[in-house]
């Protein structure tokens, strides 16, 4: 019989004053039956679970108790029981449930206890494919998953790291309904992870790849899903919610989009002759996609992103030139002129704009010749044969564009180590995962589209409005600031960086570093960017290196990618002869800074958005 539940009243806060434990992981178990039993919370629980709690001297009624059944084929049934199962399914929000539940004697369960067996960890030991079934949970799933299904009336609990918010509800009037809301999800959560470990194993071990193709698909579809609901939650983002003196709190908008569950499936496309280091090993993997096929270089096709290039020349890919040059790309493609990223290190040795490639790499090379000396390329637009020909003469580990014009990648095979790859820009609006210990990190890849990014939505904070060709070199220089490690501060003058401060722990000596590298590196060159003769194919090295003028931050403007805490390190860009800042603002004492612009004469932007990078 089914019952319209568009009627059903909600209940928020439910007391809870009976529970069923059952766990594995026995981890704070004693001090969460103490919390119980001190709020008077009768306790059901069992086989050790029941025990541990006895010995602790705590009330406990052995499920066996409620049940009228014993434990039978060795703790394979205990708990698949109707005054187990409905106890925890009946719908306290329908009568008929409350009232038929009563007839029969059982009682309802208000919370819901369980971890499952160690299944993950039995496998890793090396343990028999016998020894691994037996570790497969039945009991434990299907009581979390009845738990979680009826969270209107139950809340579950499947870690012992929520055991003191279950105190906390237990000495208060109960969980509220978004809380037990959010329980269940967790639960879901962790219940899918146990079957796609158990699916997996399985498949694996009877090189099923039927089940492996499904799992993949399942995975593919949760993650689209997952994309989509984040995309939806963006809505509700402020940008200059981010800007703030202290650490931003948790954001609900956005963070209600996050997937519960990530589960991607890679492919290993090649191992590599060592890691980020010669004592690691390592290995490049693509994201496993039905759509992915093989391109031929002969066809101007190539996959997207990086793991998916096509190598046309060079030596093998490693490690550092796949980080690199992934973060060459993003770089490049942060712009829609003509640009060129120099990246070293996962830093810009310089980026620029111009009317063409070649006048984007002379712009950006003449950057930081010297750190230039073994970087990697990014190209947003096809190689011609005049960026092929200035490529030449200076060594450099690998260029990466979408394609090459006739006769370009003739003229860089003459470099017999270059890679050259073809590759198309990485995807927009996806995710970025950082591994940590015991866990993963997910974020929304940044991609300068919050409000904050266009300069419609700046304010100006100090000084006069930029003119045309100012404000044209203020946006340049907040897309490109992007790509500097924080703590960022990018000097840029026509197009074009001129100074980079990346990576200090405190702002002011990334000004500092920025004016000291805008003021003497432009003029330098090393390696076979010095020569004097012409490399083969290659232009002269002294049209490559332009001779730089002395001070190339007088006149510059500024990028700083999050607020200055204080006004000393913009009082280093005023005293280098910056004429115009772009910045997040949100600091405390922003108007120090504003005070600090207006006394210099200069002009200041704030975005309301910051663009850390770590």
């Amino acid at each position: 019989m089914s019952v319209s539940l568009d009627n059903l009243e909600a209940i928020d806060l439910r007391p809870i004053r009976r529970a069923l434990i059952s766990v594995y992981d026995k981890t704070g178990l004693e001090d969460l039956a103490r919390a119980l039993g001190a709020a008077g919370v009768e306790i059901v629980s069992t086989g050790s679970t029941a025990e541990r709690i006895s010995a602790a001297r705590i009330p406990v009624t052995p499920v066996e108790a409620v049940t009228g059944f014993p434990e039978v084929l060795e703790g394979r049934v205990k708990t698949l029981h109707p005054f187990v199962h409905a106890g925890i399914l009946a719908d306290q929000r329908k009568a008929s449930h409350r009232e038929q539940i009563a007839s029969l004697g059982i009682a309802p369960f208000d919370l819901v206890v369980c971890n499952l067996y160690p299944f993950a960890d039995t496998v890793a030991s090396g343990a028999s494919f016998d020894a691994c079934v037996e570790q497969i949970d039945i009991g434990g799933p299907s009581m979390v998953r009845a738990a979680a299904k009826n969270h209107p009336s139950v809340a579950v609990v499947t870690s012992p790291s929520r055991y003191a918010d279950v105190a906390e509800a237990v000495a208060g009037e109960g969980f509220t309904l978004a809380q037990r809301r959010r329980l269940a999800a967790e639960a879901f959560a962790h219940t899918a992870a146990y079957d796609l470990a158990i699916a997996g194993w399985l498949a694996d071990q009877l090189e099923l790849e039927d089940v492996r193709e499904t799992l993949d698909d399942a995975a593919e579809a949760h993650l689209e899903a997952s994309d989509a609901a984040f995309l939806a939650s963006l809505g509700y983002r402020d940008g200059g919610e981010d800007c703030v003196e202290d650490e931003p709190g948790e954001t609900d908008g956005v963070a209600s989009g996050m997937p519960v569950v990530v589960a991607d499936a890679f492919e290993r496309v090649e191992s590599l002759r060592y890691g980020e280091n010669p004592h690691q090993g390592a290995a490049v993997y693509r994201e496993i996609d039905e759509s992915f096929e093989e391109s031929d270089p002969e066809d101007g096709a190539a996959a997207q992103g990086i793991a998916n290039a096509i190598q046309l020349h060079g030596k093998a890919m490693s490690y550092n030139n796949y980080t690199d040059g992934d973060a060459a790309l993003r770089a490049a493609y942060d712009h829609e002129r003509p640009c060129v990223a120099i990246i070293k290190h996962a830093n810009p040795c310089g980026i620029a704009v111009g009317e063409d490639v070649a006048e984007a790499h002379r712009l950006a090379h003449a950057c930081d010749p010297v750190s230039a000396f073994g970087g990697v390329i990014a190209v947003n637009r096809p190689v011609s044969v005049e960026l092929a020909r200035q490529i030449v003469p200076i060594f450099t580990e690998v260029v990466l564009a979408p394609g090459y014009d006739e006769g370009a990648l003739e003229v860089l095979r003459a470099k017999k180590n270059l890679r050259v790859l073809q590759v198309q820009p990485p995807a927009r609006g996806s995710y970025e995962f950082k591994q940590i210990s015991g866990g993963l990190l997910v974020q929304e890849r940044d991609d300068i589209d919050a409000p904050g990014d266009s300069a419609t939505n700046w304010t100006l904070a100090a000084g006069a409005p930029a003119d045309e060709r100012t404000l044209a070199d203020l946006e340049f220089a907040w897309r490109a600031v992007r790509s500097v490690r924080s703590n960022a501060i990018l000097l840029v003058k026509d197009g074009a960086s001129v100074g980079v401060g990346m990576g200090q722990v405190n702002r002011v000596d990334s000004c500092k570093l920025a004016v000291e590298r805008a003021n003497t590196l432009g003029a330098r060159s090393t390696g076979d960017a010095a020569a004097s003769e012409d490399a083969a194919g290659g232009a002269r090295a002294s049209d490559v290196v332009a001779e730089a003028p002395e001070r190339r931050s007088v006149g510059a403007v500024a990028a700083s990618d999050a607020f200055f805490p204080f006004a000393d390190g913009l009082q280093v860009l005023i005293d280098a002869g910056v004429s115009a800042v772009v910045q997040p603002g949100g600091s405390v004492r922003d108007q120090e800074s504003i005070d600090a612009a207006n006394a210099a004469g200069i002009t200041m932007y704030l975005t309301g958005t910051r663009h850390f990078a770590h």
